[in-house]
C-alpha cells in the first residue's frame, strides 16, 4: 500500500460526507422553508466545519470534546464500517449518521457560551445548529 492511498480515501470519504450533508441541508431547507432559508442552508455547512475546528482548537474546552472530530476522522479513515460501503446507498448511509452523531455530541459538550462565541455565521444559522444539536438559546440567555 502507498502512503497516499489512506490519505486518498480520507479525502474522498470527507468529498462525500461533505456533498451528502449539503443534500441533506438543501432537503431540510426545501420542507421547512419558515425556518431556515435555502442560502442560509447551503451556507451552513462551511460554518458549521469552520465551528468544528474552532471548538477542537479552543484549549478551554474539555479533551473529550476536542478529541471528537479526530474520532471521527478515524472512523472515516478506517476500512471497517458498520455497514460495508460497497452496499448501495446504505454502505455510506453509515458514515453520515456517524458523522452527524458525532457532530451534534461536539456541539451539545461545548455547550452554548462556547458555540456562540466561535460561531462563524449568521445568527439564522446559528439558530439552526442550536435546534439541530438541542442547544436551547434560552440556555445561553440564563447563564
Amino acid at each position: 500500500m502507498q502512503w497516499w492511498e489512506p490519505v486518498l480515501a480520507v479525502a474522498g470519504g470527507l468529498a462525500l460526507l461533505y456533498a451528502l450533508m449539503l443534500l441533506a441541508l438543501w432537503g431540510y431547507a426545501r420542507r421547512h422553508p419558515d425556518t431556515v432559508r435555502m442560502r442560509d442552508a447551503l451556507r451552513l455547512l462551511p460554518d458549521l466545519l469552520r465551528l468544528l475546528r474552532r471548538l477542537a482548537a479552543d484549549p478551554e474546552l474539555p479533551v473529550r470534546t476536542r478529541l471528537l472530530p479526530l474520532l471521527l476522522l478515524a472512523y472515516l479513515a478506517s476500512p471497517i464500517d458498520l455497514v460495508p460501503d460497497f452496499v448501495p446507498v446504505l454502505g455510506y448511509a453509515d458514515d453520515v449518521l456517524v458523522a452527524a452523531w458525532l457532530l451534534r455530541a461536539m456541539v451539545r459538550l461545548a455547550g452554548p457560551d462556547p458555540l456562540r462565541r466561535h460561531w462563524p455565521g449568521t445568527e439564522a444559522g446559528l439558530g439552526a445548529i442550536e435546534r439541530l444539536a438541542g442547544v436551547s438559546g434560552d440556555q445561553r440567555r440564563r447563564r
